[in-house]
């Protein structure tokens, strides 16, 4: 799954790739936010993401379906 954060003061959108559920990342999201700590994150890599909540703008939480390829895609 792709998670897009919006970070304040940066031209840049940070995108992560996780192997994590929706729902997992958004109840992160929401206790960073509500905590004012640190959103942390997990990438598919197994590397940590670490976001000050202050400088969030917003999170986008991608699909958990795959995009289908091919004619069947039409």
């Amino acid at each position: 799954m792709e998670i897009t954060i919006g970070v304040q003061n940066l031209a840049r959108e940070l995108v992560v790739e996780t192997d994590q559920t929706a729902e997992d990342v958004t109840a992160a999201v929401r206790s960073a936010i509500a905590d004012g700590g640190l959103l942390e994150l997990t990438d598919s890599r197994g590397r940590t993401i670490l976001v000050p909540t202050a400088t969030i703008g917003y999170v986008e939480v991608g699909a958990t379906e795959q995009p289908r390829v091919g004619f069947g895609a039409l």
